[in-house]
């Protein structure tokens, strides 16, 4: 462990794990074939959802740009603005999938779902650049609280069609007793952009300092170039909404050129992937029926309350924990406050592999078990954390880091993957857009709440989690053996099989 801690910080070490981390992902795709896919299939399914998935861990890192801005910015944006601007954005987020999921089922689909995304949040994420030079650089007048809190409500709008677009095109091209997996991709995704957005955008911050300090290279001489004029005094904060925007527009020209919605479009044949919409393919739904399949559904609703719990433990550590850590402890939780998003990128994968591994190859694709045995793991982490707050900063550091782990993990196995089996590929937007849109209202919670709390007394951060992981646990159990029907269906069959060939022996 230690050589593994020594090895991080070394320059090059952070991107050479995260590189490792990419590979053995894409060997574990491969590996796993329970279905027995051709090689051609596997390699095509590869050419699609890598940059589908690569252009959402982008869009992630063009969203917590905003939270890296804020310790740039240091008193211009206090922690009660960057509450009510990230709370706001979440929100907007959170409601936009009534409109925006059924939108992508019934009109627009996956692909054209993640181009309108990247080309959106690129486009208001140098607006945001734009609004940061001007305040800083011109000293426009304006109420940073508010101008920063439309324009980030209006990235999160076009945000909202990322986490869909990708769940809908998974939908179509991964059986469900592969879901677990792709789930653990999904989640991985998740961890890429958060390494992108706080160590890429901390590295982005540092690179364009107006006194940058240590040695200078080719690509500090660059961005220098781009963003800092010359002779200037003032740090070129902007440069890190400018650099997602750039970076956004290179994978959606992939986008448009590698995707397909379904494997027909890509010349295979159909695939049944027995989830909800098993046997329903050819009808059509209506808005209010898209809707039905959540609102009107028990099971729905259950997944979507343990999402909420997810987004209120994920984003109540990445939003915070830095500003607590170079507040309490800078100098002994310097490691996590120099890696914490290589951190959260690591033990966030492990996270997401973990509940799906765990899901369909000990609970037959049940994802109720993995996620309540993540809840408790949050509960303990919780309870452990608001005991040694003020004294063992090592201590409170892995455990931020293991509740993000846990809830990237709740959030591949709810929103990337129970929501899409109960909803179906008809529905598949519409129902993990909303349940997704359970995890921001988690998140707006925890952002407008926590703001207040942790200027007056941090003791009630980690406290706040305490209910929420009661909750999640109690409503996971609920949910422990629930499966759609269309998988039960084949489950049996696939024993009965076995059954039959077993007795011929």
């Amino acid at each position: 462990m230690s050589s593994i801690l020594k090895f991080i910080d070394l320059p090059q070490g952070p991107l050479v794990l995260v590189g490792v981390c990419l590979a053995t992902i894409i060997g574990l795709y491969f590996y796993n074939n329970p279905l027995g896919h051709s090689g051609k299939f596997l390699v095509r399914r590869f050419v699609n959802w890598f940059p589908l998935g690569m252009t959402y861990a982008f869009l992630c890192m063009g969203r917590y740009n905003l939270i890296v801005s804020k310790g740039a910015l240091g008193t211009l944006m206090t922690k009660g603005d960057l509450g009510i601007i990230f709370g706001i954005g979440t929100w907007v987020y959170a409601l936009s999938f009534l409109i925006n999921g059924p939108l992508i089922d019934k009109k627009l689909g996956g692909k054209r779902g993640i181009i309108i995304a990247a080309v959106g949040a690129s486009v208001v994420n140098i607006a945001l650049g734009v609004l940061t030079y001007l305040i800083v650089v011109k000293h426009l007048k304006v109420n940073l609280a508010v101008s920063f809190s439309l324009l980030y409500a209006a990235n999160m709008y076009f945000q909202s069609y990322g986490a869909m677009s990708i769940i809908k095109v998974k939908a179509y091209w991964f059986h469900v007793r592969e879901r677990g997996i792709f789930g653990a991709i999904f989640g991985t995704l998740i961890s890429f952009g958060v390494y992108f957005a706080f160590d890429w955008g901390a590295s982005i911050v540092a690179m364009t300092k107006a006194q940058p300090t240590g040695a200078s290279g080719w690509l500090q001489d660059l961005l220098r170039k781009l963003f800092v004029p010359a002779g200037s005094t003032v740090d070129a904060t902007w440069a890190v909404f400018f650099i997602p925007a750039a970076i956004l527009i290179f994978w959606v020209l992939l986008d448009i050129w590698l995707i397909k919605d379904t494997p027909e479009e890509a010349g295979f044949p159909h695939l049944d992937t027995c989830d909800a919409s098993s046997g329903e393919m050819h009808v059509e739904f209506s808005v209010l029926d898209l809707l039905k399949k959540v609102f009107a559904s028990r099971v729905m609703l259950l997944i979507a309350v343990v999402e909420l719990t997810s987004g209120v433990f994920r984003y109540s550590m990445t939003e915070w924990y830095q500003s607590f850590a170079s507040e309490k402890a800078p100098v002994a939780a310097g490691f996590f406050i120099h890696h914490w998003g290589l951190l959260l990128c690591l033990f966030g994968i492990v996270g997401g592999f973990a509940g799906g591994t765990i899901s369909d190859k000990f609970f037959q694709s049940r994802r109720g078990p993995p996620a309540a045995l993540l809840c408790g793991m949050v509960l303990i982490l919780a309870v452990v954390m608001a005991s040694v707050l003020f004294s063992a900063p090592v201590m409170v550091g892995w455990a931020a880091v293991l509740i993000v782990m846990a809830s990237i993990g709740i959030t591949s196995l709810m929103s990337g993957t129970a929501a899409t089996d109960f909803g179906g590929r008809k529905a598949t937007a519409t129902c993990s857009g909303i349940v997704d849109a359970f995890a921001y209202v988690g998140c707006g919670l925890q952002s407008l709440c926590l703001g207040p709390i942790t200027t007056h007394n941090w003791q009630w951060w980690p406290i706040f989690l305490v209910p929420f992981a009661i909750v999640g646990l109690v409503v996971s159990i609920k949910i422990w053996k629930e499966l759609p029907a269309a998988t039960r269906r084949y489950i049996s069959e696939k024993e009965r099989l076995a059954e039959t060939e077993l007795a011929k022996w």
